[in-house]
């Protein structure tokens, strides 16, 4: 089994604001391979489907960000999955708006949803897809995560939860260097569109 997480935060409010980019981007995999968030539990909304005759969980905790880390540490440990078998999708603010990095593993870096995970799990050894959200110096960290992007920045976010989302469906095939080589590379390409200001 794996275990793909996107991360943000429940409630219309927080719907389509830039620190939900993982929950958008897990809403795209769930639309191609046809799964509904029609489970409740763990501290989460999760659905069950199947990649490449793999059996898969797509999961969104709702413990609000900072607290990711309770929801998959208890899915982990009720379906005995090891953090090698997770994924997690997430935003990321050290990337410019319209880039997405594939990673095999590595620290949280500046976000606090993955450090939960990381607290939780004691491992940073499970992929993540990093969306580049971009940051603005004249905002609080805060409100600009929380804010929802231009338009013009949702269209391209548009597209990378579409790349972020095929990028999960290859690591859950165990095509992870594919990802790496077909992503990171086209978006280290394509990071010119700015962030929005106030």
């Amino acid at each position: 089994m794996v275990i793909i997480t996107g991360l943000g935060n429940p409630g219309l409010s927080y719907r389509k604001t830039r620190h939900n980019a993982g929950f958008q981007a897990v809403d795209r995999l769930a639309e191609r391979i046809g799964v509904k968030f029609n489970k409740k539990g763990f501290s989460a909304v999760y659905g069950e489907g199947v990649i490449a005759d793999e059996r898969v969980l797509l999961v969104k905790p709702q413990t609000y960000m900072n607290n990711s880390g309770d929801a998959v540490q208890q899915i982990l440990n009720y379906y005995k999955v090891p953090p090698e078998k997770l994924i997690v999708l997430y935003d990321d603010i050290d990337l410019p708006v319209g880039s997405m990095r594939v990673r095999q593993s590595g620290s949280a870096g500046t976000h606090n949803g993955m450090r939960s995970i990381i607290a939780c799990i004691h491992s940073e050894n499970f992929a993540r897809v990093r969306i580049g959200i971009g940051k603005d110096e004249t905002l609080m960290l805060a409100d600009y995560v929380l804010k929802k992007p231009s338009k013009d920045d949702q269209k391209v976010l548009d597209e990378v939860f579409d790349h972020a989302a095929d990028a999960a469906l290859l690591i859950a095939s165990g095509r992870l260097a594919d990802a790496q080589s077909k992503y990171n590379k086209k978006h280290e390409a394509n990071v010119s569109v700015s962030i929005d200001r106030p």
